[in-house]
């Protein structure tokens, strides 16, 4: 290739056509394989969804696009059961939103306490300690939640300034109650963070009611909607919080001043994921169509009809406590048998490739040792739950002939 540019003459190193020409031989048309997403996520996306990403892009703040941003707060806060003016979408992943909802809420040397069930208590220290913060923790006994009273226990012991407590814990499984948690909180003048990415849309939740201050979420479980568009919403104590900061806060991008300039006053702040928007604004729309209650109902029904299923297949719960499972994210114990001999891993690709089911082995405490089959939003239907109980049922006749 001889080009000009200006007074330019252009050229490239010999390797890089080769590069050039190797990619497009080798790097074809992408059609994605048609697999039933039944892990922890992500779900599969609702094609409303997927259909309304095609759309062309606007100006991430002309008009369309913010009338689009006032309809996905005003929805979010539906979905949150809050009035919390600052209730928007990071763009980013869950773990994005987990970052903005700690670390404006996080200054140097500020105790924070950690509730632990699980693997996530151990990223949220991660981004507590890069904020500055002082971490201790409060852990429940593995495959279940913390008490009221263990919680109680530990803030008035560390006497926290901020509390993290996950609400569906998604290595384990575990629900943590949180009715009563805020209260405590109040008394001790502890800010509440709640991380909601598994159960958002899927379990009840109450961000009022339960006065919680922070609560962060993700796109692509029981809304449905591909990553990369995350729900959060901070209660007026965490507002006050964040404004009397002696410190800036680690991050311009996940700053709530920043955040709040770009959604309540409309500024430019950074060219915003258009199309995810538009995925996660029809996303919100089909929760509210179905509403919350019967979207909660939807998916107890199926993880119920699922548990009886895997009961009948002599299979066993990492939560012993049906009222301690997250509805929508089941961990199945790997029986000793396939443990022992190697065959328990072997079942999610075994499962990928005969039936174009995902699902997902044990995370963090869990490795090794369950499966973790999720029934998330579009997922969560009385079908899924009986193609994946069949789809069981044949491997795991397999694995076990394979025994023999």
């Amino acid at each position: 290739i001889n080009a000009e540019y200006g007074d330019h003459s252009l050229s490239m190193d010999p390797q890089q056509h080769e590069r050039r020409d190797k990619c497009l031989k080798e790097i074809r048309d992408f059609n994605s394989p048609d697999f039933l997403l039944l892990g922890p996520g992500p779900s599969n996306a609702h094609p409303r969804v997927l259909t309304v990403m095609a759309n062309q892009q606007v100006g991430h703040l002309a008009k369309p696009f913010v009338r689009i941003m006032d309809e996905i707060q005003e929805m979010l806060r539906y979905v949150f059961q809050t009035e919390n003016e600052n209730t928007f979408a990071v763009s980013g992943t869950g773990s994005g939103a987990m970052e903005a909802a700690l670390i404006n809420v996080i200054e140097p040397e500020d105790v924070v306490l950690i509730g632990v069930c699980g693997y996530w208590g151990a990223r949220q220290e991660e981004v507590i300690t890069g904020a500055g913060g002082r971490v201790v923790k409060v852990e429940s006994k593995l495959g279940s939640p913390l008490t009221l009273s263990e919680i109680e226990e530990a803030i008035q012991k560390h006497q926290p300034k901020v509390f993290v407590l996950t609400h569906g814990e998604s290595s384990t499984g575990v629900l943590q109650p949180l009715e009563g948690v805020g209260s405590i909180c109040r008394k001790n003048d502890c800010i509440l963070v709640v991380d909601s990415v598994v159960p958002l849309a899927g379990c009840p939740l109450y961000v009022d009611r339960w006065e919680i201050d922070v609560c962060y979420s993700g796109s692509q479980k029981c809304l449905s909607c591909p990553p990369g568009a995350s729900p959060i919403t901070f209660g007026p104590r965490a507002v006050a919080k964040h404004q009397a900061r002696k410190v800036p806060v680690v991050s311009a991008y996940f700053d709530l001043k920043n955040l709040q300039a770009y959604w309540l006053a409309k500024r430019y702040h950074h060219t915003a994921p258009i199309n995810l928007f538009y995925a996660l604004r029809e996303a919100l729309r089909i929760v509210l169509e179905e509403s919350l209650e019967n979207s909660w109902v939807r998916h107890r029904r199926c993880a119920e009809k699922l548990w009886a299923n895997l009961e009948a297949l002599g299979l066993e719960f990492f939560v012993s406590n049906t009222s301690d499972r997250v509805p929508v994210l089941t961990t199945v114990k790997i029986p000793q048998a396939l443990i022992s001999n190697g065959q328990g891993l072997t079942l999610p690709a075994s499962l990928l490739s005969q039936f174009q089911i995902e699902i997902a082995g044990g995370l963090g405490p869990t490795a090794g040792l369950v499966w973790r089959i999720g029934l998330m939003g579009y997922n969560a239907t009385e079908q899924n739950v009986n193609l994946i109980s069949v789809a069981l049922k044949k491997v795991l006749e397999d694995l076990n002939s394979a025994k023999l």
